[in-house]
């Protein structure tokens, strides 16, 4: 192992936190659930800081950390949609958008062009939000009431930030695609 493994690393291990945190979130055991999730969270933003700083960015760590944020992203919606917590009619578009991000990436890169997938601001920004809101929302199951307002704020931050970002990258991918660049 080198150093420059390390962000790989911090990506492998958030994979691993997802089964705990589902099971934790689903026994109804919220405040570790959230202090797993927020340990998750910091570790997206380490690993990245690292790669990048370090220049330690590799072809197998942008594959690992978007799936990582998928996969934690997804199983705690999934879980929160589950528990009544959100709307399934937004669990269900958070789904989608990743849906169709994943398909549109891997149809463009085995019909079009090799695609160097790069997220937008837009889709970071998503990101933060959809983190944020998960924590919020945990916090409120186990430790405090949250207003009903913020999180009405801060879900329909995060259906603009989706539904933003899912268009955008359909739309960059659909004029390379009609443009014929790689």
């Amino acid at each position: 192992m080198q150093a420059k493994d390390i962000p790989n690393l911090i990506s492998i291990a958030r994979i691993i936190l997802v089964l705990p945190i589902v099971w934790l979130l689903l026994t109804g055991d919220y405040k570790i659930a959230m202090l797993l999730f927020f340990v998750a969270g910091v570790s997206d933003a380490l690993d990245g800081f690292l790669a990048k700083h370090y220049g330690w960015q590799s072809w197998l760590g942008g594959i690992l950390d978007p799936l990582a944020d998928k996969f934690l992203l997804m199983s705690a919606y999934l879980c929160l949609g589950w528990l009544g917590k959100l709307p399934w009619w937004f669990v269900g578009l958070i789904v989608l958008r990743d849906v169709v991000i994943v398909g549109g990436a891997l149809a463009y890169n085995y019909r079009v062009a090799h695609l160097d997938a790069e997220p937008t601001l837009i889709s970071k920004l998503n990101t933060l939000l959809q983190i944020v809101l998960v924590l919020v929302v945990v916090y409120d199951l186990g430790f405090s009431t949250i207003p009903a307002q913020l999180i009405s704020v801060l879900v329909w931050s995060v259906v603009c930030t989706t539904l933003f970002s899912g268009f955008g990258y359909v739309m960059d991918w659909g004029r390379r695609a009609s443009k014929g660049d790689g």
